[in-house]
């Protein structure tokens, strides 16, 4: 049983696995644990099938050099199952050629269509 990267506790394919299958989110958290793990495990398709098309970038490029290591969800502002938008405040920690790092960011979700989105950082 491989952990998700998301950090939950779950075993990827019961967690973000299933997301990044095609199942929805049910949350604008879920959603961005889901991206993170995308994140982690290099899959640009699912992040680009998950970032609203008004802010989607037109190529993804992720860096192999760094290791998304830790997800900490730092609060939440809606973003539940009967929202339409959300926002959830992470730290990504990383590690890039052996040195720590975050990324800290206020992240902004939409659902349309009952699928959550990823909009934009505040």
């Amino acid at each position: 049983m491989t952990p998700c990267p998301c950090g939950s506790g779950e075993p990827y394919g019961a967690c973000c696995g299933r997301l990044h299958a095609g199942e929805r989110a049910a949350t604008a958290e879920q959603l961005m644990r889901s991206r993170f793990a995308a994140f982690a495990l290099g899959d640009e398709a699912y992040l680009r099938r998950t970032w609203h098309r008004s802010t989607r970038p037109r190529r993804l490029a992720l860096d192999p050099a760094v290791e998304w290591t830790r997800l900490e969800i730092v609060d939440r502002v809606a973003g539940g199952p009967l929202d339409s938008d959300g926002v959830v405040e992470f730290r990504a920690h990383h590690r890039v050629g052996g040195r720590a790092g975050v990324q800290a960011e206020r992240s902004r979700f939409v659902r349309e269509d009952g699928a959550w989105l990823y909009l934009t950082a505040e």
